[in-house]
C-alpha cells in the first residue's frame, strides 16, 4: 500500500472513531432524564421537550449546514461540528436548570446534523482512495453501523458511568468532553478529500440552505417511504425519551444502567439488522422490517399492559431491528425513485420527515402522560406507530411489485 493510500486508510478509521464517539454523545443523557426531573421538579412532558430539542437541532443542522462540506471541505466541517459537540458537553456539565438543558440538546442536534452527512461522505471518499478496487459498499455499511451503533453505546455508557460513581449529572459529560477534545486533535491529521480548487473561495457558490424537493415521478415512492420512516423513527423517539421514566415510575426499576441497556438493545438491534440483511433484496428487507417492527410494537403494547419488564425488553429489541430495516428501505426507495440531479433534495426531505417522526409524537406522548396512565399512552403510541409503519411498508411493497411487473 502506498503512503497516500495508507494515510487515507488511517484517516478512515479516525473518522469512524470520531463519528461513533459523537453519535454516542447524542444519547448520553437518555438514562439521566429522571435525575434531571428530580433535580428541577419538572413533569414528564418536559423530558420529551428536552428530547425534541435535539430532533429540531438535527433538522436545522441538516437543512442549514449538511451540504456545506461539498464546498468548504469535509475535514473543516467535521472539525466545526465536533467543536459544537464540545460546547454542548460543557453546557451539560455546567447546567443548573431546565433552560440550559433545552439549549444544550438543541446545540447537540445542530452539531449532529452537520456531522452526519459530512462524515458519511468523508468515509466513502477516504475508503475509495485507500481501497480503490473495493467499491463503496464497505464504507456505506460501516457508516450506517457507526451511526446507529454509536447511538446505542451512548446510553449504556452513561448507565455505567453513573450507576455507582459520583456526580452522575456531571461525570459523563466531563469524560466525553475530554474524548471529544482528543477527537478534535485526531481530526487535524485526517486527509481532506474535497479538491483544493473546489474549496477555493473564488469557486464557492453563494450560500443557500439545503434544497428540499421531490419530483412528481418520485412522489408515490417518497410518500410511502416518508410515512414508514417517520413511523420507524417515532419508535426510536419513544424508547430514547421515555424508557427511563417508564421503567422508574411504572415498572419501579430505578437502575440507570438498566435504562441505558434497554435503549442499547433497541438501537443496537437496529444497527445489527441492517448489517445482517444488508445483502438481501429491497423487497426482502421491506418484508422483514415490516414483520419485526409490527411484531415488536404489538409486544410493546402487551408488555406495557402486563407490566412485564422481560416482555418490554424483548419487544424493544424486535422493534429496534425492524426500525433499522424500515429506515434503510425508506432511504433506498426514495433514492432509487429520484433522478440523480434531484437525489440530494429528495433524501434531505426524507431525513426531515424522519426527524419529525422522532420529535412530534414524543412531545404529544409526554403531554398525554401528564393526565393519562402511562401504560395506556404507550399502548396507543405503539398502535399508531404500527399503523403508520404497516401503511408505509405495504405501499412500498406494492409499488415494488408494480415496477417489477407483478400483479
Amino acid at each position: 500500500m502506498t503512503t497516500g493510500r495508507a494515510r487515507h486508510a488511517q484517516g478512515f478509521w479516525v473518522v469512524v472513531a470520531v463519528f461513533g464517539l459523537v453519535m454516542a454523545f447524542a444519547t448520553l443523557p437518555t438514562p439521566l432524564y429522571p435525575l434531571y426531573q428530580q433535580r428541577d421538579g419538572f413533569p414528564t412532558a418536559v423530558i420529551t421537550l428536552i428530547f425534541a430539542a435535539y430532533g429540531v437541532g438535527v433538522m436545522a443542522g441538516l437543512y442549514l449546514t449538511g451540504h456545506l462540506s461539498d464546498h468548504l471541505g469535509r475535514r473543516r466541517v467535521l472539525l466545526v461540528a465536533t467543536a459544537v459537540e464540545l460546547v454542548s458537553a460543557a453546557m451539560f456539565a455546567l447546567s443548573a436548570g431546565t433552560a440550559v438543558l433545552l439549549v444544550a440538546r438543541l446545540v447537540c442536534g445542530l452539531g449532529i446534523g452537520a456531522l452526519t452527512s459530512t462524515a458519511t461522505a468523508h468515509l466513502g471518499e477516504l475508503w475509495s482512495v485507500a481501497r480503490p478496487d473495493d467499491g463503496g459498499r464497505f464504507a456505506g455499511v460501516v457508516a450506517g453501523a457507526v451511526n446507529t451503533g454509536g447511538l446505542a453505546l451512548g446510553s449504556v455508557a452513561a448507565g455505567l458511568l453513573t450507576q455507582w460513581l459520583p456526580a452522575p449529572l456531571t461525570l459523563p459529560y466531563v469524560v466525553w468532553a475530554v474524548l471529544i477534545a482528543l477527537a478534535l486533535v485526531a481530526l487535524t491529521r485526517v486527509p481532506e478529500t474535497v479538491p483544493d480548487e473546489t474549496r477555493a473561495p473564488e469557486n464557492r457558490p453563494p450560500y443557500r440552505p439545503q434544497r428540499v424537493g421531490v419530483e412528481p415521478s418520485a412522489r408515490p415512492a417518497f410518500t410511502a417511504a416518508a410515512v414508514a420512516a417517520a413511523a420507524a423513527f417515532s419508535v426510536l423517539g419513544l424508547f430514547t425519551s421515555l424508557t427511563a421514566s417508564f421503567l422508574g415510575t411504572t415498572l419501579h426499576e430505578q437502575s440507570r444502567l438498566l435504562s441505558g441497556a434497554v435503549v442499547f438493545g433497541v438501537i443496537g438491534a437496529s444497527a445489527l439488522s441492517q448489517i445482517a440483511l444488508g445483502s438481501a433484496s429491497l423487497r426482502a428487507r421491506t418484508a422483514w422490517g415490516r414483520g419485526l417492527l409490527v411484531g415488536g410494537l404489538l409486544l410493546v403494547a402487551a408488555g406495557s399492559l402486563a407490566l412485564s419488564l422481560p416482555l418490554f425488553v424483548v419487544a424493544g429489541v424486535l422493534a429496534g431491528a425492524g426500525v433499522g430495516l424500515v429506515f434503510n428501505v425508506a432511504l433506498a426507495s426514495a433514492a432509487t425513485a429520484s433522478s440523480p440531479e434531484h437525489r440530494g433534495e429528495t433524501l434531505a426531505g426524507m431525513f426531515l420527515f424522519a426527524y419529525t417522526g422522532i420529535t412530534v409524537p414524543v412531545v404529544v406522548a409526554g403531554l398525554a402522560i401528564t393526565w393519562v396512565d402511562p401504560r395506556l399512552v404507550i399502548v396507543v403510541y405503539a398502535l399508531v406507530a404500527l399503523v403508520g409503519a404497516l401503511a408505509g411498508t405495504t405501499r412500498l411493497l406494492r409499488l415494488g411489485d408494480t415496477a417489477a411487473g407483478h400483479p
